[in-house]
């Protein structure tokens, strides 16, 4: 089946993303990707760098932003297509959430270390461009540290591992995500003011990889659409086949935007390649979808 449509993926933008956007273009277009958009979290910063280099190529760009937000407690991802990124209300999101990511950083450090190792500040810094650290980083600094080479905790992570076939995210949603030893609390707006920040910049709202985020909890979608949801997801490599039976119908019962994106960021997800979303229609109804709704 002809892929040629990827709508999420993350640049050196985001903190976890690996290439700059240009770079991003130049291996969409290897890939036989001719519609993409690089949705960095909370950031608008790639979208002007990405426009220009696909434009050269002919590729259709479309301006995008994921934004972390929360819903009665579920932390969560939304993606925004189409938004006029000028609005410094992006810029004001992007350094609101960076401000109180720094914080939860050194908290992030002392939560780690007391799972029985001794990271220091210098070993992070050498991965982080901004002071950030991410559990990601965590993981890769372990992982590398000679140190901790045959320990019982980092196994899973190792080669034949487990959860060797993405370590460094799975490091991640296994310590540092919502519910987990090593989670620090940043405070994000709520998903009703996610879509209104979306829509009041004439963008669309699609709730990102929804199996991922509402694990367990698929029920409260449909609250979702009625608070304004406008498109999901429904092709995420996190999503097993009936994951995306189940979003794929709830999409074309509500009558919803359906999108397809691998959610590519490089080194930190090595399984993860550009134009592969478990897509299993013909993506020229998605591209149909787009033109609807003036995407492309």
């Amino acid at each position: 089946m002809n892929k040629f449509i990827d709508l999420h993926m993350h640049s050196m933008y985001s903190d976890d993303g690996e290439f700059i956007p240009a770079q991003l273009v130049d291996k969409c277009h290897a890939a036989g990707i001719t519609i993409m958009a690089i949705a960095d979290h909370n950031s608008v910063k790639g979208i002007d760098e990405a426009k220009k280099a696909a434009e050269e190529y002919g590729m259709h760009y479309i301006h995008a932003i994921e934004i972390d937000c929360t819903y009665n407690g579920i932390n969560l991802h939304v993606l925004g297509y189409g938004i006029d990124h000028k609005n410094p209300i992006f810029s004001k999101l992007e350094e609101n959430i960076l401000k109180q990511e720094l914080s939860c950083s050194e908290e992030k450090l002392k939560l780690t270390n007391q799972l029985g190792f001794e990271l220091d500040k210098s070993q992070l810094d050498k991965l982080s461009a901004n002071g950030v650290y991410t559990g990601e980083m965590f993981a890769e600094a372990l992982l590398n540290d000679s140190r901790y080479q045959d320990h019982p905790l980092l196994k899973p992570y190792r080669e034949n591992g487990q959860r060797s076939d993405n370590p460094y995210v799975n490091f991640y949603w296994d310590y540092y995500a919502q519910g987990k030893p090593c989670y620090t609390e940043v405070l994000f707006p709520s998903l009703k003011e996610t879509i209104k920040i979306i829509n009041d910049n004439g963008g669309i709202a699609v709730l990102a990889h929804p199996g991922n985020n509402l694990k367990g909890q698929f029920e409260v979608f449909d609250e979702m659409v009625k608070i304004g949801l406008q498109g999901v997801e429904a092709f995420s490599n996190y999503h097993d086949e009936a994951t995306v039976n189940y979003f794929l119908q709830k999409g074309r019962e509500h009558q919803m935007l359906i999108t397809c994106g691998s959610d590519y960021h490089g080194k930190t997800k090595p399984a993860i390649e550009l134009g592969e979303t478990r897509c299993h229609i013909d993506e020229h109804e998605i591209e149909a979808q787009l033109k609807e709704y003036h995407l492309i």
